[in-house]
């Protein structure tokens, strides 16, 4: 597979390319570089990939001292417009939920509800919460990672977009016991947050729902 400072691809997204690298200074270490966009102007495509990589290395550790488990950062290379990183050892969220008791399954959407509530308290909006963007590591904590799309914001419209995309997965892919964890993840959301903030959060991702129902509608009948 490519590499990159002798490390081994493993995935490959919109914006980034992740590598394996072991050893490196004797850890192993998840490389992430975002890719130039040729469809860009090579200047502003410069800028944004470096506005990002800061950006996101900046949440990452801002979360951690939220509480909310994430990768340490190592180093980050600007000009590269790559991130080092803890290559963090466990299992997705996604990979292992079938395999739960229901009662260990909703622990587990308690917790992540919890984590959800200190980042939304702190300021800091996912942008992708699914359950392959959580890791349940090896020492059993639940560690957030995929930072790419997150941004700083109180907004109440921008909370209600994460716990949309939240719902909308679960239902996608976990649609067995979507209803279930998806109050698991309420309950301990409500935890941090508070009944009245989450109530406002809920009513927001309700209104986001309706929307995209109505715009689907409106594709349909050819009106879009």
């Amino acid at each position: 597979m490519a590499s990159v400072g002798g490390g081994r691809l493993i995935a490959r997204g919109a914006e980034a390319e992740l590598y394996l690298q072991r050893p490196w200074l004797d850890r192993e270490v998840l490389v992430k570089r975002r890719v130039r966009k040729r469809y860009r102007v090579p200047e502003l495509d410069r800028r944004l990939r470096e506005y990002r990589t800061v950006r996101e290395a900046e949440i990452i550790h801002r979360a951690k001292e939220l509480g909310v488990p994430t990768p340490v950062i190592y180093l980050i290379d600007i000009p590269r417009t790559t991130v080092y990183m803890e290559y963090v050892r466990g299992r997705r969220l996604r990979e292992l939920l079938d395999e739960l008791p229901r009662e260990e399954r909703l622990d587990l959407f308690h917790r992540v509800g919890v984590l959800v509530g200190r980042l939304h308290r702190g300021g800091i909006i996912h942008g992708d919460l699914t359950t392959s963007n959580m890791i349940l590591t090896e020492d059993g904590r639940i560690c957030f990672v995929d930072f790419g799309l997150a941004e700083v914001s109180e907004e109440v419209e921008r909370r209600g977009v994460d716990l949309h995309l939240m719902r909308r997965m679960l239902i996608s892919t976990h649609y067995g016991y979507a209803a279930e964890c998806f109050q698991s993840f309420l309950q301990g959301y409500r935890e941090v947050m508070g009944d009245a903030a989450t109530e406002e959060v809920v009513r927001k991702m309700r209104e986001i729902e309706r929307r995209g129902r109505y715009v689907s509608e409106r594709v349909e009948d050819g009106d879009g």
